[in-house]
């Protein structure tokens, strides 16, 4: 997709992304869409992007290197010299060098993707590959796997609180699930931005994911509500700016199974006067097993929803935890 392309796409103003993940739009390279632009007119095609999220997000693809003007089919590029400070060469041709229009082109990208909520990287691609490229040096020899891609740098260095990933690391059930979830929390804080934050936006916002952020761990969740307890008392943008970035770090630590079980625990806490004792014991064992390994998340979490649905409280409703992902994505089926 060329940048003008881009900029055709639904403008960053439109209406708050729903729970379907309509209207969240994410950055892809367009080779794992099953476009032919690789360097010998093929294709990577991803089947969990292309097949599973396109029916959840939109996605924009993106090929770098035919937007640069390199050619299909073309020669292969690869990085070469200092990890700090690499260069895209030809592989045949070492003074074919394309470095300064790779980190242009993305540069402009930051501005012409607006308001993506993620980007799903070509893995090992000297363009796009977010870590552990083959990096040679200046004389050839054994390459290291301390590159990163040139175009891709420029993303992550330009939208910093973006979550991105690679298409080869989503086959990780954890990874998949982190990834998505990142996705999501990062939409609706930029829906946040968006409308406006004010002190009390900012309080709601944070009592909607402190079950979602306990699962990433209790001290990261114990620092931003330090933070939110400033509302009112600090400057709201300097308040914002550190809150988006601790949120967003906070997330990228992966939810492990203890932590996950510290959360079902903690819900089911809000259930003690609602269930008798056979209704207890049944959701102690569940998530005992899930946190021996023996159910994956999903088994206690749907009790835990049938529960609430005959016993509401108005607390859990506010949290998003139990509802944050559509259901066809499964993302809790695995782990």
């Amino acid at each position: 997709m060329t940048e003008v392309q881009q900029k055709a796409s639904p403008a960053s103003t439109g209406p708050p992304s729903g729970a379907d993940g309509s209207g969240i739009r994410i950055g892809v390279s367009s080779c794992l869409l099953g476009e032919q632009v690789r360097y010998d007119s093929g294709h990577k095609r991803d089947r969990f992007v292309a097949d599973t999220l396109r029916g959840y997000f939109e996605l924009l693809p993106v090929c770098p290197e035919v937007a640069i003007g390199l050619g299909v089919p073309r020669e292969p590029i690869r990085l070469q010299g200092d990890p700090e400070r690499p260069r895209a060469v030809g592989t045949r041709d070492g003074t074919k060098d394309v470095t300064d229009a790779l980190a242009a082109f993305g540069r402009r990208q930051v501005r012409a993707l607006g308001d993506i909520s993620g980007y799903i990287f070509k893995s090992k691609s000297p363009s796009c590959g977010m870590e552990r490229v083959r990096l040679y040096g200046a004389r050839g020899g054994v390459p290291s796997k301390r590159g990163v891609g040139i175009y891709a740098r420029e993303i992550m260095h330009g939208k910093p609180l973006l979550p991105v990933e690679e298409e080869g690391r989503l086959n990780d059930p954890v990874l998949r699930e982190n990834f998505i979830e990142r996705v999501y929390c990062f939409r609706r804080w930029q829906d946040l931005l968006a409308e406006g934050v004010t002190p009390e936006g900012l309080v709601d916002f944070h009592t909607r994911h402190k079950l979602i952020l306990m699962a990433h761990g209790k001290s990261r969740l114990t620092a931003l509500g330090r933070l939110v307890a400033q509302a009112g008392q600090r400057p709201i943008d300097d308040l914002v700016r550190d809150y988006g970035v601790l949120f967003m770090q906070a997330l990228s630590y992966r939810a492990t199974r203890r932590r996950h079980t510290d959360v079902l625990f903690h819900l089911m806490g809000y259930l003690k006067r609602s269930l008798d004792s056979a209704d207890k014991a049944e959701l102690v064992e569940l998530i005992h097993d899930y946190r021996r390994g023996l159910l994956p998340l999903i088994v206690p979490v749907t009790l835990l929803r049938h529960h609430f649905r005959r016993h509401p409280q108005p607390y859990v409703d506010r949290q998003l935890y139990l509802t944050w992902q559509p259901a066809g994505l499964s993302l809790w089926n695995d782990i």
